[in-house]
């Protein structure tokens, strides 16, 4: 019998980020030809960051396309492949590269499926390493998300966790309809998770309560969402108990998930390293205020980046842009002791 449960029991493997999105994209290559993957280095180099090595080793050339430094050509040929019926998965070097392609990704991928009374989707990918913590200066540092999560017809996610990220990847893949993929690049090799080895998908559209709580309900993503997380656990020394909710895709929002949250502990705190002003916890805030106003007993307070051109070359002034943990902690014993 136990033999039988050992066999029946999902098999895992520790993987980092970069470990989990790899082995996600190469298992949906084996599993549908029609996925091919582009970009800057990818093939040869096998990525930047290391993400797709060893892929054209595996899957050839005319799988695993390198590209010329042109981000607007990777996103357009990527929008006409999902239009002739690929399912390519475009990377994007750094995410402060993605501008001169925003008008293939926004004009064309995302409104494709509509400006063609849905006679064509646009099964498009594409990954997107962003976010600051690296030493990466003004053009390797951008949080980008809150240009993207503007645009009806393109779904953002950004995860937190290697699981997620094989998960959702999987998901993207799969999706008919164009995603952004948001990879961290802090939490490339951070740390280590159990990974299904059998690549589940993980749902677009949900996110996840990574701590229960009562006191307070704190949104975070991405690095920020383990920079709360730490900031929850200092705080539950002090008597304060923390709801800690990673919200995995940026658009669509997880409605039910969050008004839910806030209407248990009716206090609400947002965190991103964007910029403030105008960015993802603008709309959360909104989002709140109109659907969830009547159980609010404090004000709602957001934890971003300061309103600077850019993220800091110097370290501790990239220190400084960065919320951090006592950043966070600091906000919720103010909306604990409202």
């Amino acid at each position: 019998m136990s033999m039988l449960l050992e066999a029946r029991r999902p098999q895992t493997e520790t993987k980092t980020m970069v470990e989990a999105i790899r082995d996600a994209l190469a298992g949906e290559m084996r599993r549908n030809p029609r996925v091919i993957v582009l970009g800057l280095d990818v093939g040869i180099k096998g990525g930047v960051f290391g993400v797709t090595r060893g892929l054209v080793q595996e899957f050839g050339e005319a799988r695993v396309i390198d590209t010329p430094l042109a981000e607007s050509a990777i996103a357009g040929v990527a929008v006409g492949a999902a239009a002739a019926g690929l399912r390519p998965v475009a990377e994007i070097q750094f995410a402060d590269f993605v501008f001169p392609a925003m008008d293939q990704i926004i004009n064309e991928a995302a409104r494709l499926r509509y400006r063609t009374n849905g006679q064509l989707g646009c099964p498009l990918v594409i990954r997107v390493p962003y976010g600051g913590g690296v030493r990466g200066g003004l053009y390797h540092s951008q949080s980008v998300e809150a240009y993207f999560c503007h645009v009806p017809g393109l779904k953002v996610v950004a995860p937190a966790t290697p699981s997620d990220a094989a998960g959702l990847l999987i998901s993207a893949i799969r999706d008919p309809d164009p995603v952004l993929f948001l990879e961290h690049k802090k939490l490339y090799r951070l740390g280590r998770e159990e990974v299904l080895a059998d690549g589940l998908e993980t749902p677009i559209g949900l996110a996840v309560i990574r701590r229960p709580g009562e006191d307070v309900t704190i949104l975070g993503y991405g690095l920020m969402l383990h920079r709360s997380l730490e900031a929850a656990q200092l705080l539950a020394a002090e008597g304060i108990d923390a709801e800690v909710i990673d919200l995995r895709t940026l658009a669509p929002l997880d409605r039910g998930t969050i008004i839910g949250s806030v209407e248990k502990t009716g206090k609400l705190l947002i965190v991103h390293e964007d910029n403030k002003t105008g960015g993802l916890g603008a709309e959360l805030a909104a989002l709140v205020a109109e659907e969830a106003f009547s159980y609010l007993d404090a004000p709602v307070l957001r934890v971003g980046g300061p309103d600077v051109p850019a993220m800091p070359f110097s370290e501790p002034l990239e220190r400084a842009f960065l919320p951090d943990t006592e950043r966070i902690a600091a906000a919720v014993r103010w909306l604990a002791a409202y």
